[in-house]
């Protein structure tokens, strides 16, 4: 369900200019920043980078997108 959220002039200027670059729309950037920032938050070890690459895996496994890996 969603719900409506305020939040500044500047954040929303931001996110219209990363969202064009990412190919998102405001909202979808927005919620992009906020996975990232909660993951970085509960794993401040963890590189952005790597962050990055444990959302994508998430994702990929979500649309059945999985293959087995060999070690060695």
């Amino acid at each position: 369900m969603a719900t409506a959220v305020r939040v500044s002039e500047d954040l929303v200027k931001e996110a219209r200019k990363y969202s064009r670059v990412d190919h998102r729309s405001i909202t979808g950037q927005i919620e992009h920043w906020a996975r990232i920032g909660k993951c970085a938050e509960e794993n401040p070890d963890l590189t952005y980078d790597l962050i990055k690459e444990i959302l994508i895996g998430m994702e990929e496994l979500e649309q059945g997108e999985m293959t087995e890996y060999n070690l060695g």
